[in-house]
């Protein structure tokens, strides 16, 4: 054989085993390669985008996300139900002792900023903004049987009963709306609670004297049957928005969106290189859903956290 011949014969075969493989590779991954995650609607929008693309790459992937609400995400996760839990909110105190009892080290990963909007009928004529007192009014626990018409927010809005949407107890967009506007009642228990946005979204769309609250991202998808309402914290009214979010002028009702995961999740070889994949897409796929993306300081630093916290010790 001439060396062409047997240049040609060389090459051809690291081709092959070059295709075996990642064949080898692709099929151990669809073997292999399950993740579960639930928790937080709200940040169920970035998940699915990022799941979505993931499988671009690895076709074979089986990435379930399922929608618990964060703290009915957490309660999965601290019985490892879950490999990811999603959340709109930082960890409590009691479910950080709940980890430790469990010896459980975890990690939490911010991915993205968000806002609560707060939304009605797109027939709402009246409604052109609302203080936050006037939130506090509507759906703190003491105006339950009390604040039940529109009139009685302001008297020259329409005497028709007021229709409320907004998530269970177990979400974190509930618990930052609470500490945010009703935080010395909590809410009344007298309105239409979802874990799912998507039947928030669907309740208020089908009712003309509705008022509700979810995520910034579900109002985006859906602004065509929606109408987001200026809020004025004391200094003017202004709507859920990117913009309002990066200029701080929606304050308090803004948050980070968060991954969390545990040592012994993330050192598997398959979830290790998806949770990777995970914080160097969200600056692109979070502005495509609706968040704002956060710096790329934090996002550089959230990877390295990512890979100390790995490191076997």
């Amino acid at each position: 054989m001439n060396l062409i011949k047997q240049g040609k014969y060389f090459i051809t075969l690291l081709l092959l085993q070059i295709c075996n493989l990642s064949c080898n590779f692709n099929s151990q991954v669809g073997q292999e390669f399950e993740i579960h995650i639930d928790g937080s609607s709200t940040a169920y929008p970035i998940t699915e985008a990022v799941a979505e693309e993931y499988r671009h790459q690895f076709p074979n992937v089986r990435i379930t996300i399922g929608i618990s609400g964060s703290g009915g995400g957490f309660k999965k996760f601290v019985r490892s139900e879950t490999d990811i839990l999603m959340s709109s909110r930082e960890i409590t105190s009691s479910e950080r002792q709940s980890m430790l009892l469990e010896g459980k080290e975890f990690l939490a990963l911010p991915i993205a900023r968000d806002a609560i909007a707060i939304i009605v009928h797109p027939e709402n004529r009246w409604v052109d903004s609302l203080s936050a007192a006037e939130l506090n009014l509507i759906w703190g626990a003491s105006s339950q049987d009390e604040v039940t018409l529109w009139s009685d927010i302001r008297p020259n809005w329409p005497a028709k009963e007021i229709h409320l949407f907004g998530p269970g107890t177990a979400s974190g967009t509930y618990d930052n709306f609470v500490k945010n506007i009703c935080p010395e009642s909590g809410t009344r228990g007298d309105y239409t609670a979802s874990e799912d946005d998507n039947i928030l979204v669907q309740g208020i769309a089908r009712d003309k004297y509705s008022l509700g609250f979810f995520g910034l991202p579900y109002y985006i998808e859906n602004k065509n049957i929606l109408k987001v309402v200026p809020i004025d914290f004391g200094q003017g009214a202004h709507v859920a928005s990117a913009e309002n979010i990066l200029n701080q002028s929606y304050e308090p009702l803004t948050r980070k969106i968060y991954i969390y995961i545990t040592k012994e999740k993330a050192r598997r070889k398959d979830i290790f290189q998806f949770t990777n994949f995970f914080i160097t897409s969200s600056k692109k796929l979070s502005q495509e859903v609706g968040y704002v993306p956060l710096s790329e300081n934090l996002y550089t630093q959230a990877l390295q956290d990512f890979k100390s916290f790995t490191e076997e010790r």
